[in-house]
């Protein structure tokens, strides 16, 4: 039975009785969830609302109790509904039949959207995220982002939603050019000689992204000694933006290849993409020059002739003015004539919702091990079969750090302006905060931090001081602290059970990943996007409290007890049927206890509605938390495969497994995987 439904048929009643019995037209319907299931499994304090309209429309007033009591009738005829009482003042319990509820959730899938929609009718929205500079490895601030941008792309597609998944390649930026300073006037190489660096790294087991972190650190502290050093970089990043000449070949050569290496690590945690758009092909296929034309037709823009900003192209705005930093994010294009960030993005933000009538050429640039293609953007057409539609998506999501929220207002408000008939709906800044280190992470990594840094609550990172946790750094360390706590249970096992097959190495090495990924991926989703996380190895690698692990060692429990009930229960072979029976365990002594674990079960399709519609994964990450103790205490209070009582044994099973369905499937949306064991 899908809750969701029965709460919108309720809701429609109210509205249809309201029309009929007092001739009031409601536009929403509130409903709320009481504390306990005694109370009810949906309140709606609707009649206080009708009682106001009422007196509203006629002058006169009316009991909100005997409003309700005139609604309950109507409800009641609802055949999800076994009673509804009025409460209070004028509120409207709701109860379930709870056992033709359980009877007709055995058959219904807890998710059926999970998967990427494959109606080409269906919404498309675009989500972009990681959009990490290609100079150097990913941190543990590009996970954040990353696993954010991720979660909330499978929260779409749980949603129904399909979704396009882009992760944009600043391979034009001022960063892949402090690189490149790095590698032609410190290290003096030239492109040849990086190509065989990056083969001699690669047979050593070594990655080249690791290399450029290291020399991206030492770019920025020759800088604060060197001048000279500084003022190359203005002239390579020309001759980046530029390209078709020797140094935006090497440019090109050391992005392509720090691309492959962050590609590589997000895979690690289940992370994928389906377009790379790259900035080179935004300046090199005229976006920008498309997107500035329709602009000045419309006036969006204007050309300042005084001030700071003389013989700039600036959009006015009415908000954050006054300060030199949001002054210059209005600007678009320079008195120089070179493009800001804002503007590439606004051309780019106008190609995304299909607005720009012009489009890239693709080619496929990486396959990841089941045949999924990840496609890049270039300039020239290379004749690519079978290319995606890509771009042209109703809504784009931008995951982007709040330290941009007001360049990205300027991208919302700059699209709106140009289509109005688009609106600032169709343009959403997911923003979140940093990931910070504690100073015992610090020094644990091997930085030195002054006395004073000691005394702070967080230091935070620095690319340009080398001052982060890799990506790679941190997911091996996870997955050795897990494979340790791993061979440690095996052990433990198997001399409790010496009779027992034990777990081959490379399904223990597997079983390691999985929970270092949910481990990591938990602690990351758990805080709200608005809160700085500060990074601590002990606690993101902890196996207890509110934690992934907790979580896939709940659903790991579930299907333990499945695999110990063996065949009696595969398929549809153990099914509940008997309401009167099924009742009857629904209004024993411990009944409220079992229906509870139904009913919070049941919730995963609302609380995916509502972690998409406040733009926060979180909401998620704490009800998988809630439903995993949930079914531990379940677990606890329950003698599920021992029950002598046949039909509450049955009752227990089909409760188990709608628990073990929906903490599965809200992992999954999660982007956590559950083990075999643990």
């Amino acid at each position: 039975m899908n809750l969701l439904k029965i709460q919108e048929t309720l809701r429609q009643t109210v509205v249809e009785t309201a029309r009929k019995e007092f001739n009031i037209e409601l536009e929403t319907v509130a409903s709320e969830v009481p504390p306990k299931t005694e109370l009810g499994d949906a309140a709606f304090p609707v009649a206080f609302e009708l009682a106001k309209r009422i007196k509203q429309q006629t002058g006169e007033k009316s009991n909100p109790r005997q409003i309700a009591e005139r609604l309950k009738a109507a409800l009641e005829a609802n055949e999800s509904v076994e009673r509804v009482e009025v409460a209070g003042a004028g509120y409207l319990n709701v109860f379930f039949d709870r056992a033709k509820f359980l009877i007709e959730s055995q058959n219904v899938e807890v998710l059926p959207c999970l998967s990427e929609s494959e109606n080409r009718a269906a919404p498309k929205v675009c989500v972009e995220h990681t959009s990490v500079n290609p100079n150097k490895a990913a941190h543990i601030g590009h996970v954040r982002n990353s696993v954010l941008g991720d979660t909330f792309v499978r929260i779409l597609r749980a949603n129904g939603k399909r979704v396009e998944v882009q992760n944009y390649i600043d391979n034009t930026g001022v960063q892949v050019a402090d690189v490149v300073v790095g590698f032609v006037y410190l290290e003096n190489k030239t492109l040849e000689e990086i190509k065989n660096l990056h083969a001699r790294l690669t047979a050593e087991g070594k990655t080249f992204d690791y290399f450029c972190w290291d020399l991206y650190a030492k770019v920025g502290q020759e800088y604060q000694k060197n001048e000279t050093l500084k003022a190359r970089r203005a002239e390579v990043l020309h001759l980046i933006e530029a390209g078709g000449n020797p140094t935006a070949e090497l440019a090109d050569y050391v992005a392509t290849r720090n691309v492959e290496c962050i590609l590589a690590t997000m895979e690690r945690f289940g992370i994928r993409y389906d377009l790379l758009p790259r900035e080179s092909e935004i300046l090199h296929l005229h976006f920008w020059k498309k997107a500035f034309e329709k602009m000045r037709e419309r006036g969006v823009i204007k050309l300042e002739t005084t001030g700071k900003s003389a013989g700039c192209w600036v959009m006015p705005t009415d908000s954050h003015t006054g300060t030199e930093e949001h002054e210059a994010d209005k600007i678009l294009v320079r008195s120089n004539g070179t493009v800001t960030y804002t503007g590439k993005d606004i051309a780019y933000q106008m190609w995304k919702l299909g607005l720009l009538d012009l489009d890239f050429y693709y080619n496929p640039f990486h396959e990841y091990a089941d045949g999924k293609l990840v496609w890049i953007t270039t300039a020239e057409n290379l004749q690519s079969a079978n290319i995606p539609d890509f771009g042209g998506s109703e809504t784009v999501y931008n995951v982007i750090d709040s330290r941009q929220s007001y360049p990205q207002e300027v991208v919302k408000k700059g699209v709106a302006t140009i289509f109005p008939e688009k609106g600032e709906a169709a343009s959403v800044h997911l923003a979140y905060e940093m990931v910070a280190l504690s100073p015992g992470a610090a020094q644990e990594l091997g930085f030195e931090i002054s006395e004073a840094d000691k005394q702070k609550p967080f230091i935070e990172m620095s690319g340009r001081k080398g001052l982060g946790v890799k990506a790679d750094d941190l997911i091996n360390r996870l997955e050795a602290n897990a494979l340790t706590e791993v061979n440690n249970r095996e052990a433990s096992r198997l001399e409790k059970n010496p009779g027992e097959e034990s777990l081959s190495e490379h399904k223990k090495i597997e079983i390691a990943h999985r929970i270092a990924v949910g481990a990591l991926r938990y602690f990351l989703l758990k805080f709200t996007r608005n809160t700085v996380i500060v990074f601590d190895f002990k606690e993101a690698l902890s196996f207890e409290g509110e934690t992934g692990v907790f979580c896939q060692y709940s659903a790991v429990r579930a299907n333990s007890i499945f695999r110990k009930l063996g065949e009696q229960v595969s398929g549809s072979g153990f099914q509940v049927s008997d309401l009167e029976a099924i009742s009857a365990i629904f209004n024993a002594e411990d009944g409220d206890g079992i229906w509870s674990m139904v009913i919070l079960a049941s919730r995963l399709e609302e609380i995916i509605a509502n972690a998409l519609n406040a733009g926060e994964p979180a909401i998620l990450a704490k009800y998988t938390f809630n439903l995993a103790k949930a079914f531990n205490l379940f677990y606890y209070n329950h003698k599920i495969i021992g029950e002598e009582n046949q039909t509450k044994r049955a009752v227990l099973i089909a409760v188990a497994d709608l628990a073990r369905r929906s903490l599965t499937a809200a992992l999954n949306t999660l982007g956590i995987e559950v083990p075999e064991r643990m």
